[in-house]
């Protein structure tokens, strides 16, 4: 079992949710997304995503656009994300998940990749344009080096995308709150709720609920229908205004109301 597994196993225990927390990471910088992550552990999150920088990221909304787009200005690669992720590991036993589009992984080479993100200790992956029906040659490799396998599920999946997307995820099922792109929204969709019933019908795994999270209001709301919220844009969108804020209080302001 990955660190994912046993801790949404310790949150279940004490009948808790889990603040999944999203960085992009190399922005403002490889070393502050170091910090940002220990300070993300004290906070309280309780799995940490790690955005690897792509010029395409078709899935992220503007803020996250312009987050990708500044830290491949500084030269961001996958190989220094996954050294980053090493030096976390010196510091913190936080879950990491590294999410990807498939591009960067596949010219990095599947195998390796797999090799090298466990070595660095990442615990699992999801990777955002690649549908279980094209993952023939990625969840081998990825099993092999015992990372989670995680995949998105839409309120627009009909049933049978749904089963596939649950039978390859493992770690958790990251259930988008509505149609779109990633993105602060005045109200978590009312697609959540019927997403996440339809998922937990099909899985054991955790869901968590992400797309259009940015208040301690939303957050709430996602983890009362699921086992957890994930926030993004608005992280981002907070060290891209106040790359020297405190991001600590700023993520204790979001769980306020978990």
């Amino acid at each position: 079992m990955t660190r994912i597994g046993e801790r949404f196993e310790r949150l279940r225990a004490e009948g808790r949710k889990a603040f999944v927390a999203f960085l992009t990471a190399g922005d403002p910088s490889l070393e502050g997304t170091v910090e940002a992550a220990l300070a993300c552990e004290r906070a309280g999150v309780d799995v940490l995503e790690l955005g690897v920088p792509f010029s395409d990221p078709l899935a992220d909304g503007p803020v996250i656009q312009r987050s990708s787009a500044r830290a491949l200005g500084r030269g961001v690669t996958l190989p220094r994300v996954l050294d980053s992720v090493a030096a976390i590991r010196t510091r913190s036993q936080l879950p990491i998940v590294l999410f990807s589009y498939f591009n960067p992984l596949l010219r990095h080479g599947i195998a390796r990749l797999c090799t090298d993100a466990r070595a660095a200790g990442v615990d699992g992956l999801l990777v955002t344009d690649l549908p279980p029906e094209e993952a023939g040659e990625w969840l081998p490799e990825a099993r092999a080096a015992q990372l989670d396998t995680i995949f998105l599920a839409s309120p627009t999946s009909p049933d049978e995308r749904l089963q596939r997307v649950c039978a390859v995820s493992r770690g958790f099922v990251y259930a988008v709150s509505r149609t779109g792109v990633t993105g602060e929204q005045k109200a978590l969709s009312s697609d959540a709720a019927p997403l996440v019933a339809r998922v937990k019908s099909l899985t054991r795994e955790p869901v968590v609920v992400g797309f259009g999270i940015a208040s301690p209001e939303h957050v709430a709301a996602a983890a009362a229908v699921a086992d957890g919220a994930v926030v993004g844009s608005a992280l981002v969108r907070y060290l891209e205004e106040h790359p020297e804020g405190d991001l600590e209080e700023r993520v204790r302001w979001l769980k306020s109301r978990m």
